[in-house]
């Protein structure tokens, strides 16, 4: 009984101990790669919202100001996009529509410095970063009209909008291996495709 009793004090044996960090660290070898799927996994859903959520908030702000507003992507650089406010008149195109300086903060801030319908633009958004490694492909940018219904941009070039067929546009968001995708169609709908 008195072996017992000392047996039951005297705590784990290093074999017991080092049994016991090696089932972990298997354990731990087998749950890595699993950890970073699901990371990769949450980082793109993080992004697909933002996406989407820029690209109701564009429609919104078109309809309720009467004025064009596009979404333009890898603006200025891959996994970078933004909101901004069409500046030219319809029928008479201005060249900072297209210029890339549209992307940045410094000649077009946000907020705007004051909100004067007669000084544009008044609707620019932030400049949003996705998190590291993930792009957006299949549309250089959206543009929401007055009335709600979309254009869309696949040139991936010089910027030439084009009515949206009735299957919608794509924009593809991806992290290594894994993808979701947002459709618009020509109505200005915005819908994140599930896997």
């Amino acid at each position: 009984m008195n072996e017992r009793l000392r047996r039951a004090r005297a705590g784990f044996t290093l074999v017991e101990l080092l049994v016991v960090m090696g089932v972990f660290v298997i354990m731990s070898a087998v749950a890595m790669p699993q950890l970073g799927r699901a990371l990769d996994l949450y980082r793109l859903g993080i992004a697909i919202r933002e996406v989407e959520r820029e690209l109701q908030t564009a429609r919104v702000n078109a309809v309720t100001a009467n004025r064009p507003v596009r979404v333009l992507f890898n603006c200025p650089v891959a996994g970078q996009f933004r909101r901004v406010e069409v500046l030219g008149e319809p029928g008479l195109p201005d060249a900072r529509d297209d210029s890339l300086a549209r992307c940045g903060d410094a000649a077009f801030p946000y907020p705007a410095p004051d909100l004067d319908p007669l000084t544009r633009p008044n609707l620019d958004g932030p400049l949003h970063r996705l998190p590291v490694g993930v792009t957006i492909g299949g549309v250089s940018g959206i543009e929401f009209r007055p009335n709600g219904t979309a254009r869309g941009d696949a040139s991936g070039g010089a910027i030439a909008f084009a009515d949206i067929p009735v299957g919608g546009v794509t924009a593809t968001v991806t992290k290594d291996s894994h993808t979701r995708t947002i459709t618009i169609n020509g109505m200005g709908r915005v819908f994140i495709v599930r896997p």
